[in-house]
């Protein structure tokens, strides 16, 4: 369906938090797939569906063996796991070498993730700038959405990485509750002179980041890491697919709207 890019330019402030909690709520079926060349940690972050532990071996590592003689969509799900809640996912490299035997990949898995049949796709590619060949995955999606905080340093690394892309990325701010609408405004105002989609708000909430370690609940669904995801992902979903109304249906973690 479509292949939505999530990175930051410096630090990856909560990149993979953000793309956790809108893969639970996305208002369609949806994988995250973790593409951050530097590695990734779901695995040992988040449990499996049945509470267990993620493999760390099957994800983009397994399938990384296979592809050298072709990657097709469909094999994409042969190396995808389920975390706790049903949110499909396809897990990282486990550490930053790894990522020297795989610079040809980028490219391939960028077009395989853009044509998944059935689902969107998140796919966390961590921090810009370090490994230039995540830049052939990139050139594949249908947006691309930039976190940053809204400190000076993470504002001026934004500034500098939307004068590099060609595309109209969506901004994020991962704001502060206590100063969320006021964060926001400023980095609208910071980055008015460049072409973006729009500038939106993800809440900095560490207790509802915790929440998402274990057991969809009331908690989580009330936190305001899942509320400010929830409106998000509907922005998102609306940007990519104008023609299809995101709908009330459940979300991918079980829990309604």
């Amino acid at each position: 369906m479509a292949l939505i890019v999530l990175a930051a330019d410096k630090g990856a402030p909560g990149v993979t938090t953000a793309a956790t909690a809108l893969g639970a709520v996305w208002p369609r079926p949806v994988l995250l797939a973790e593409c951050d060349p530097s590695g990734g940690d779901l695995a040992y972050r988040l449990p499996a569906q049945d509470g267990g532990v993620l493999n760390p071996g099957r994800g983009l590592l397994s399938l990384g063996a296979v592809a050298r003689r072709g990657l097709h969509p469909d094999h994409i799900y042969e190396h995808t796991q389920k975390l706790v809640g049903g949110l499909d996912v396809l897990t990282g490299l486990t550490h930053g070498e790894q990522a020297g035997g795989l610079t040809w990949l980028w490219g391939p898995l960028g077009r395989s993730l853009a044509t998944l049949p059935h689902a969107d796709v998140l796919a966390d590619c961590g921090r810009l700038g370090g490994h230039a060949q995540i830049g052939d995955l990139i050139a594949e999606a249908a947006q691309v959405v930039l976190f940053t905080r809204p400190s000076l340093d993470h504002v001026a690394h934004l500034r500098e990485r939307l004068a590099l892309l060609d595309s109209r990325p969506v901004v994020v701010v991962i704001a502060d509750p206590r100063s969320y609408r006021a964060s926001v405004e400023e980095v609208r105002r910071i980055v008015a002179p460049w072409d973006v989609a729009f500038v939106a708000g993800l809440a900095h909430d560490p207790k509802g980041a915790e929440l998402l370690r274990g057991q969809w609940g009331g908690r989580l669904d009330r936190s305001l890491l899942i509320r400010t995801a929830r409106e998000l992902a509907g922005r998102l979903a609306a940007l990519i697919s104008p023609e299809e109304p995101a709908g009330q249906r459940a979300d991918q973690s079980g829990a309604r709207r």
